[in-house]
């Protein structure tokens, strides 16, 4: 369902609040009003009629006494016909605006308006699948090549293969995955749970159709806050990867929140749920895929709800030595 302006700068203000407990009580303020502007909007607009009515009443007594001049009257209605026409066309205007903005920001709440699923949802509906095993199973000494499935390196330099291809697995409802790291998946989310941590995933595998998509609109959300487009394009791409690069067009990324934090900001990093996959997903094949530091390599910004299957012992390799998957494939000698 669509949030409606009010529950987004309401949410807004609580995200801000969370992050800078400082600005907690002005937050608090901007609730209050908030929230009064919203109640005042809706009775205007449930009594507009009746207001009007009110208004063109007002209008016709003030124009039809002896002391309006026949000149004076056309002039108020020719005046007051063009501010009401004004009016309208800003407040078309105004609508478009919030619904662009409005869009902007759901991309950034669940990955482009994916929808999420608990960690019961998937565990669940796990158990009623046919897993494919991973082929990649860690052994000692093993060879890495730059040709290994899970190991396909895709940035802006490096967009997907033309022609790659690989088979799709149901994590839950329609959301999908390359099903070579189901298993992984399915063992990583239940250890979560099994120590308390309930982890949800928002934004798996996505087509090159959505992906242009959602990159065209953070465009335009950055072009109506008053970039060029060039500039819009620039930031869109340190956020939404450009079609054609993205790691969710090949399945094997995944983003991860967890059932009491939905929002994909660096707060993530600190919760509970941030800190075990941080700490544990190299285990299970996964690395975070976008760190700190590192956004001269990766050329998105940091990202701590952003994880990559790789395998488990590339992922322990990247994961130990603080790299990233770039870092990693160049070093690989074939």
């Amino acid at each position: 369902m669509k949030k409606t302006w009010k529950e987004i700068q309401v949410s807004r203000c609580i995200r801000t609040g969370n992050k800078h407990r400082w600005l907690k009580p002005l937050m608090l303020l901007f609730i209050v009003f908030i929230v009064a502007i919203d109640r005042t909007g809706i009775y205007f607009m449930s009594n507009r009629k009746r207001l009007l009515g009110v208004g063109v009443s007002f209008l016709v007594f003030l124009v039809s006494n002896s002391f309006s001049t026949p000149a004076f009257q056309s002039q108020v209605v020719e005046i007051m016909t063009e501010s009401v026409e004004n009016m309208e066309t800003e407040y078309v205007q105004e609508l478009d605006e919030e619904i662009l903005l409005e869009e902007d920001f759901e991309d950034e709440v669940l990955e482009e308006g994916e929808n999420k699923y608990s960690v019961d949802e998937i565990l669940k509906n796990s158990q009623s699948q046919t897993i494919i095993q991973s082929s990649n199973e860690t052994t000692e000494n093993k060879k890495f090549s730059k040709e290994d499935w899970n190991l396909l390196l895709v940035n802006k330099q490096h967009p997907v293969p033309e022609g790659h291809t690989f088979e799709l697995g149901t994590i839950a409802g329609s959301m999908k995955c390359d099903a070579r790291i189901l298993p992984e998946l399915f063992a990583m989310l239940q250890a979560a749970r099994n120590e308390g941590v309930y982890l949800a995933v928002c934004s798996p595998y996505r087509d090159i159709e959505r992906q242009q998509r959602l990159f065209e609109r953070k465009i335009k959300a950055h072009m109506s806050n008053g970039y060029s487009y060039m500039e819009a394009y620039k930031k869109a791409s340190q956020i939404v990867t450009v079609p054609g690069a993205s790691e969710h067009q090949i399945g094997l990324a995944l983003d991860i929140i967890s059932n009491d934090y939905t929002v994909l900001n660096e707060g993530f990093e600190k919760t509970s749920a941030g800190k075990w996959l941080k700490k544990h997903c190299k285990e299970y094949g996964f690395i975070l895929r976008y760190p700190r530091g590192k956004e001269y390599i990766t050329g998105i910004d940091y990202e701590p709800w952003h994880f990559r299957y790789v395998g488990k012992e590339a992922a322990t390799i990247i994961m130990d030595n603080e790299i990233t998957l770039e870092e990693f494939v160049e070093s690989i000698s074939e």
